[in-house]
């Protein structure tokens, strides 16, 4: 009750402002400036589409139309002469002398009703002035307020002229004389009608209803010739001519010219005609009508006063869509007119609300008044929007503020700003479709959502709600021109509206089934158009039949542009992160191999902020004698071009590792590498290698952090261990650090980006993740045989513990992070086996009947004599080309491998040997009697060594 109050006593405080802002009565303003005023006051106290005047004629009894405001000439012409008696709004009011409503739209242009008072005069009521509603129901009390305010003082207004009779006009002489100034503001006002016979070449003019020139009309006969009655015609030779080309053309005549009033000034005049036929069927005559200024102008100071002050906002904009005209209230929600005036409405931030353009090229190309409810991305307020084309082109814009009397107003407002503020949060696709479905559905009660992607004429289903999986599997992947209703939607780019199942099949026969199985009885298509293209469309459907109101209709338009804006966000942002995130996955190892001495699980966590990807790797490789290389990395920074360099890196390690470098040697290598890259450039690096037969680490560290060791007992121990710089940021030598470790562990190795961030220096990280992981194996088994035998599961569960415990919130984080956890076990005594051999070709002989005698506790006799013929040509090659001490080690693993040591740093060379050659022929037959062979250099030495696979039944 006590908003109804507040809304009451508000309506009557605009009612008495109205009153104090039109210009006193008065001989001030002429005819025609009255009249404008007290039609655009009308229409936008009751938010109409369009108004007009109409005079009484007390002698035939009949009205004419003097003006007319927000329609098309041909609109207006059918309300040109009604008969006081006729059962329409404004011969209502007249006869009741009361305000009349009458609903229903008889123009055809959306009205809901048509508003109309009578104009009292000191002797009985002279005319009659109507609006055309477009709210819901009958204007309120406050409304009508307005409108008897406004009838009154156009009716004051009308009597102080000195050549308006004071009584009932009278025609054709009584009628109201109207001055028709130059510049003039827009007001669509009939003068009179013309005719042109073709035979006699002459034009001559019907009784006026208005001289638009200015003088009094004279005593005449039934009809005059034009160039007398419109001397004022500047370009009448041009317009006799134009209107005797159109005749003989057999088209309508259409256009303008200028005229001359008696002040001096010039103004605008319209005509129309069309062809009447003879009696042989040929072009006889040409009738038409004249009608005043078609171009907005600038009005006298009185009119434009009036235009300024008006509490809605207001803005002309001109055929090319620059703005000519704001008022006040118009500049303070769109700027200063200064930086406005000239700029093309689009031009504006204003201008690009989600909804404006369609709306305003709608009106233009329609040629009728539209009126719809308006809503700013970040502004809670709702304006209802009224565009009324101008018949010389161009458009009125009127907006006012209806936040507090819209139904449900606050409510849905807050949900729109809801939506606004989902959509700008949304980051990927699927985040769009959530925000659609949480935020547009409810407040239009609709159960069902598809969102389509338009994709080289392909519709793809981006995301949806409320349909089966089966129904979504039939239209993902189709044609667009396989969807009528979609295709007709994307060739037009406006919205389709279907109310009911039986309209969608009448409208697209082919689509009985496609209605049937998608259980939805209305439907709303909206094309989503985000910089100038359709990108794709968006199905908003309901489980019961609906009709769509014209407010609902706007909402969904302007809605269609926030959701496709976001939509081309997000289609953005996904493409790059799948590109993103196809490059990291080729860059880093798509799986960890299975080793005899370790099994590994690894986690990549992309920076939550930011590119998705960086510079952090790791990898396990194997190497020779079932020892293991593990190495992780960071490219200092996160982005594109990091990720290049780590992948440089990754392929460097690989490349190195198969020269069985040291840790300390390879890091001065990649070192190297990575100074070549640029000076800025830098990375860290951890590189060990585990050989399972002595149980021992080599490591080297490049700014890296160590290792976490955790034993079976489930002792956690960093080892303190002294790192070097960056690689390009020192050069060698490199630091070797050796660790032994039990028989079995875990090697936890990690980057910066895990135990490091904004709100955690590096040594609380590290501290917690000793932590996490002595809780851990606490409660969990990480040693079981199974791991060895392939099955990383468990370690798999470890890491996700770490990272849970460690990134709790991965989608803050500033840096992306690597985990890498290696499970390492010694190699068992038995599958060890070697022995001295001595310096002198006796060796060869020696390590056969090693071998024989050992292959045979194995159980491998069927190798014995290929691996002899093997130890043979390693020894006798020693013996030959190198020195000793010579050993001879054999190792029994996932293969057979046989290694022959000795005390030269030379390495063999498979070269081509001659046909008269006696030697070169040894290491092509290790070749191809082994799986794999090759040499690795030592501290004093080297060792030369194959592989053998193992029969099936090992």
């Amino acid at each position: 009750m006590a908003a109804g109050n507040t809304r009451s006593r508000r309506r009557i405080e605009q009612v008495e402002a109205m009153r104090r802002g039109l210009p006193a009565a008065g001989p001030g303003l002429t005819v025609a400036e009255t009249l404008t005023t007290a039609l655009r006051q009308a229409i936008a106290d009751l938010r109409g589409l369009g108004g007009f005047v109409h005079w009484r004629d007390p002698g035939s009894g009949r009205l004419r139309l003097v003006a007319a405001s927000g329609l098309a000439p041909q609109i207006a012409d059918a309300w040109a002469d009604l008969h006081q008696d006729a059962d329409v709004a404004p011969a209502r009011a007249l006869r009741s002398a009361a305000f009349v409503w009458v609903a229903g739209d008889s123009m055809g242009i959306g009205a809901s009703g048509t508003a109309a008072v009578p104009l009292p005069g000191t002797g009985g009521r002279v005319g009659a002035l109507s609006v055309l509603t477009a709210g819901p129901g009958a204007p309120d009390p406050a409304q009508r307020s307005l409108l008897g305010a406004v009838a009154a003082w156009t009716a004051g207004h009308l009597e102080q002229r000195p050549h308006t009779p004071s009584g009932p006009a009278s025609a054709p002489d009584g009628s109201p004389r109207l001055d028709l100034p130059g510049e003039e503001v827009p007001c669509v006002v009939e003068i009179r009608h013309w005719e042109y016979d073709a035979v006699t070449g002459s034009l001559t003019l019907t009784q006026p209803v208005v001289d638009m020139s200015g003088e009094s009309p004279r005593a005449s006969g039934e009809n005059a010739d034009l160039g007398w009655y419109l001397s004022g015609i500047v370009d009448l030779p041009a317009f006799t001519a134009d209107v005797r080309t159109a005749l003989d053309n057999g088209r309508a005549y259409d256009t303008e010219y200028r005229v001359r009033h008696s002040d001096g000034t010039s103004g605008w005049v319209r005509a129309r005609g069309h062809i009447v036929p003879g009696e042989n069927g040929t072009p006889a005559r040409m009738v038409g009508t004249l009608w005043s200024p078609a171009h907005p102008q600038a009005a006298y100071d009185p009119l434009v006063a009036a235009l300024r002050d008006m509490g809605d906002g207001f803005l002309a904009v001109s055929d090319d869509w620059r703005i000519t005209f704001v008022n006040k209230e118009a500049e303070r929600l769109l700027g200063p007119g200064r930086t406005l005036l000239g700029s093309r409405l689009w031009d504006i931030p204003a201008g690009r609300a989600p909804g404006l353009e369609a709306q305003c090229r709608r009106a233009s190309a329609e040629r009728k008044p539209i009126g719809f409810v308006l809503r700013r991305p970040g502004d809670r307020r709702v304006h209802h929007v009224r565009l009324v084309p101008l018949p010389g082109g161009g458009l009125t814009i009127y907006f006012a503020d209806v936040t507090e009397e819209q139904p449900g107003g606050p409510e849905r407002t807050a949900r729109m700003s809801e939506l606004t503020a989902a959509l700008s949060e949304a980051v990927t696709s699927s985040d769009v479709v959530k925000a659609v479905a949480a935020h547009v559905l409810p407040p239009f009660g609709a159960d069902g959502l598809v969102v389509n992607a338009l994709e080289g004429g392909w519709l793809h289903v981006v995301g949806a709600v409320g349909y089966t999986e089966e129904f979504l599997r039939q239209i993902d992947g189709i044609s667009v021109t396989s969807h009528m209703a979609i295709a007709e939607t994307f060739r037009t780019r406006t919205p389709g509206f279907i109310e009911s199942p039986a309209e969608y099949v009448r409208r697209f026969p082919k689509f009985g089934n496609f209605v049937a199985a998608s259980a939805k009885k209305a439907w709303v298509f909206l094309p989503l158009i985000a910089s100038g293209y359709t990108i794709g469309c968006c199905v908003v459907s309901f489980s019961q039949q609906r009709s769509f109101s014209e407010e609902e209709r706007t909402l969904l338009i302007a809605l269609s542009g926030l959701i496709a804006q976001a939509l081309e966000r997000a289609r953005l942002y996904d493409v790059e992160h799948t590109r993103a995130q196809e490059l990291q996955r080729g860059l880093l190892p798509r799986t960890l191999p299975s080793l005899p001495a370790a099994r590994a699980a690894a986690r990549y966590m992309p920076a939550g902020r930011g590119e998705e990807v960086g510079g952090d790797w790791y990898d396990l490789i194997p190497l020779s004698g079932d020892r293991v290389a593990i190495v992780i990395g960071d490219v200092m920074g996160h982005g594109i071009a990091e990720a290049a360099i780590m992948g440089q890196l990754r392929t460097a390690v690989r490349a190195l590792t198969d020269l069985e470098l040291g840790p300390d040697e390879l890091l001065s290598h990649l070192s190297e590498l990575v100074s070549a890259l640029g000076d800025d450039q830098f990375a860290t690096c951890a590189y060990a290698v585990f050989d399972p037969v002595t149980r021992t680490c080599s490591l080297s560290l490049a700014g890296h952090l160590p290792p976490a060791i955790v034993h079976p007992d489930g002792t956690v121990h960093c080892p303190d261990l002294t790192g070097d710089p960056p690689l390009g940021a020192a050069g060698p030598p490199f630091e070797r650090h050796e660790l032994h470790l039990p028989e079995e562990s875990l090697l936890v190795f990690c980057t910066d980006g895990l135990v490091e961030s904004a709100t955690r220096d590096i040594d609380q990280g590290l501290a917690q993740l000793r932590q996490t992981l002595g809780r851990a194996v606490a409660q969990t088994s990480y040693f079981a045989s199974d791991t060895r035998h392939g099955d990383t599961r468990r370690l798999d569960d470890l890491c996700d513990v770490i990272v849970s415990a460690l990134l709790p919130d991965r989608g803050q984080t500033n840096d992306d992070a690597v985990l890498l956890v290696a499970h390492t076990w010694g190699t068992p005594a038995d599958d060890v086996a070697s022995c001295s051999l001595p310096d002198d070709p006796r060796a060869a002989g020696q390590a056969r009947e090693y071998v024989r005698s050992q292959l045979d506790v194995w159980g491998l006799d069927d190798l014995a004599m290929t691996t002899e013929l093997l130890v043979s040509e390693l020894v006798g090659n020693v013996i030959r080309h190198a020195s000793g001490p010579i050993r001879l080690r054999l190792l029994r693993s996932r293969s057979l491998i046989c290694e022959v040591y000795d005390g030269s740093l030379t390495s063999p060379r498979i070269r081509r040997a001659g046909y008269t050659d006696e030697g070169g022929r040894g290491l092509h037959l290790v070749a191809a009697l082994s799986q794999r062979w090759g040499t690795r250099h030592l501290d004093e030495g080297k060792c030369i060594w194959t592989e053998q696979d193992l029969p099936p039944a090992h």
